[in-house]
């Protein structure tokens, strides 16, 4: 892999991302997906890497537990859109908050952004295209679910 980004040392790669990239997949240039060290070798990283000409660019980069952190956000938002058509705007104004899930003696509070001024519109545009990609994010999450269970967690 000819990178032009010495951010990251990779260590694992997962080529030809491009053909399964969610919605996207097909139809962008090559892509590929590494988990590596960080250049001071201080943080793993994961890495969404694209093909600009005979180089390869970062895309994006973040800690494993940044992943994982959105990992467990997505999946506490996906699990509250189950049942989230019990109110009539999606949320509840008056108590918008979702889930307070405890990470690292601390907490991540999920809950509705009543600070957008289209939440009411937005959140209904999010739920509708939350459930055109269930069957995309479904499988995605069941091999997470498979991965996790192997891996005895």
């Amino acid at each position: 892999m000819n990178r032009s980004d010495e951010t990251q040392k990779p260590v694992l790669i997962a080529k030809n991302y491009e053909g399964i990239d969610g919605r996207l997949a097909g139809q962008e240039p090559e892509k590929a997906l590494t988990l590596g060290l960080s250049a001071d070798e201080t943080e793993l990283l994961g890495t969404l890497w694209g093909k600009d000409g005979e180089n390869w660019q970062t895309l994006d980069s973040q800690s494993f537990s940044r992943i994982l952190d959105m990992a467990i956000f997505l999946a506490q938002g996906n699990l509250y859109f189950q049942e989230a058509y019990r109110y009539e705007k999606f949320y509840n104004p008056e108590d918008p908050q979702v889930a307070i899930i405890g990470l690292q003696g601390g907490r991540m509070t999920v809950a509705a952004d009543t600070e957008n001024p289209q939440l009411d519109q937005d959140i209904l545009a999010f739920h509708d295209l939350l459930q055109k990609d269930g069957e995309l994010l479904g499988q995605r999450f069941r091999t997470l679910k498979r991965l996790l269970d192997e891996a005895g967690y």
